[in-house]
């Protein structure tokens, strides 16, 4: 049966993680992503699931890389500057396939910034933290129960595509409370990566079927297979020739693009008839909801576009907007980030104003309202 529950936003995500199926958590504790952790030391022993509080950041992805490889459905938690220490092994595990979920309750930044003030100011971070040319998915909640269904979303992806998820949480949806209807955990779907169906001798850990997924054998299982971050063959043993970079990056991208309408998700708010369309995503985009509401109450034509797949980005429904619509503003707790890419996709179609706000502060109804109100 479910249960009604008031829960933060942080605590939601745990709940989220045990129902997918999580047995494998390692990170340290980092202010505001803390109560992740705390949930999780008290769920998982209680399911039969490991949790441990590695000396640093960087040994935190580095255990559940190694618990991924053993088959387990594996999370850490962190923000900005733990973030930050994680990314070549995020890197590392893009490149091996590795599937995980990576949660990061952003703060104010750089470095130490402001521990405990809400920020969305790593949103570019999240795509091009690690280094290369490498896809990136990352997915961002606006309320508690999103941070649960999200969750869950983030491991069937992972798990799916053999990839790290990143969960893109920001500190007002982390650290706010909300009611929610936590389902039956038993009923929740729990996604699974694709096994080998060839015999040990015959395995290759990188051959890709139709899909552009290869097969995931768990270390210990009797298959053997190499893992490296190194540009790699179908073997998964180092190969440096053009061609075997050329072929391991093109797969890598086009694996998630083939299933961008399963990966990509967002939402069309009061945009059917829209002058104005506000582009705002976590906890932004509880400010936007009212301020539409407000807008629409006056007789302005004023609508969101609220993308929850924040990476890969919504550029054809962001061009899609452009064409019916007068104006863009794109609502952000950073210095301008989003809006680059906003700006990128709607190609001149529609002026685009940025309300940024980065004063430790979330933005407010009336100063949205302020500037939609100067547009119309």
């Amino acid at each position: 049966m479910s249960k009604m529950l008031l829960l933060q936003g942080n605590q939601a995500v745990a709940e989220g993680a045990i129902a997918a199926g999580v047995r494998f958590f390692a990170g340290y504790p980092i202010t505001p992503s803390t109560e992740v952790a705390e949930q999780l030391a008290r769920a998982l022993p209680q399911v039969g699931g490991k949790f441990i509080q590695m000396e640093d950041e960087i040994a935190g992805i580095g255990a559940i890389i190694g618990a991924a490889l053993t088959g387990k459905k594996v999370m850490t938690a962190t923000s900005g500057p733990g973030f930050s220490l994680k990314q070549e092994l995020i890197g590392y595990a893009v490149i091996a396939e590795i599937p995980m979920v990576i949660v990061n309750v952003m703060r104010v930044g750089p470095s130490t910034g402001q521990p405990t003030s809400p920020a969305q100011g790593d949103v570019m971070q999240a795509r091009w933290g690690t280094h290369g040319d490498h896809p990136i998915v990352a997915l961002t909640p606006t309320t508690v129960t999103e941070c649960f269904d999200l969750t869950v979303k983030a491991y069937d992806i992972a798990e799916k595509y053999r990839t790290p998820v990143i969960l893109l949480v920001d500190e007002v949806v982390g650290h706010m409370r909300e009611r929610i209807d936590l389902p039956d955990f038993d009923t929740v779907a729990k996604p699974e990566r694709k096994r080998p169906t060839v015999a040990p001798a015959e395995y290759k850990a990188y051959k890709a079927d139709a899909d552009l997924v290869p097969a995931m054998a768990d270390f210990g299982s009797g298959y053997r297979w190499h893992v490296t971050g190194l540009v790699h063959d179908e073997t998964g043993f180092p190969k440096g020739t053009p061609a075997a970079t050329v072929e391991c990056l093109e797969r890598l991208h086009n694996k998630l693009e083939m299933h961008r309408d399963d990966i990509m998700m967002s939402e069309s708010y009061q945009l059917d008839d829209a002058d104005i369309a506000i582009v705002a995503y976590g906890g932004t985009a509880r400010t936007a909801y009212d301020v539409v509401d407000r807008a629409r109450a006056e007789g302005l034509k004023v609508g969101l576009f609220r993308p929850i797949t924040i990476w890969p980005f919504a550029d054809k429904e962001i061009a899609a907007l452009a064409k019916k619509v007068k104006h863009v503003v794109v609502a952000e707790m950073n210095y301008g980030q989003y809006v680059l890419e906003v700006q990128r996709a709607v190609a001149g179609q529609a002026p685009v104003t940025f309300h940024g706000k980065y004063n430790n502060e979330a933005i407010t109804p009336d100063e949205l309202y302020a500037t939609v109100k100067g547009l119309a």
